[in-house]
């Protein structure tokens, strides 16, 4: 499926708009990364852990949009936006995912 930012798709036209579709996903960061980034924080740094978190919950919130395309008949997402939040005292981070399904020709 391609998902992308712009809100049409090179070489392809768009034949059908099925809606908006969204992906959600809330992680919880443990004591050792979050003890490791406070550390880094002080010192100066990139946090590993963080990022691998940060990947991860990306692809699983576009993964989720993926899904619930498909299931619309979709072959495509156009428009994805793509959100961070950082939720309670900082160690949930949220990832919101959002696009509108399509179905392009020619792509």
């Amino acid at each position: 499926m391609v998902c992308t930012t712009t809100p049409t798709i090179e070489n392809a036209e768009i034949v059908s708009y099925l809606g908006i579709v969204t992906g959600e996903v809330v992680s919880g960061v443990d004591f050792i990364r979050d003890f490791g980034a406070s550390i880094r924080n002080f010192i100066g740094g990139r946090s590993s852990g963080y990022e691998e978190e940060l990947i991860r919950a990306r692809e699983d919130a576009l993964r989720e949009m993926e899904g619930r395309a498909q299931q619309l008949g979709a072959n495509a997402v156009v428009g994805v936006d793509i959100d961070y939040e950082v939720l309670g005292q900082g160690n949930m981070l949220m990832v919101s995912v959002s696009g509108t399904a399509v179905v392009v020709r020619g792509k």
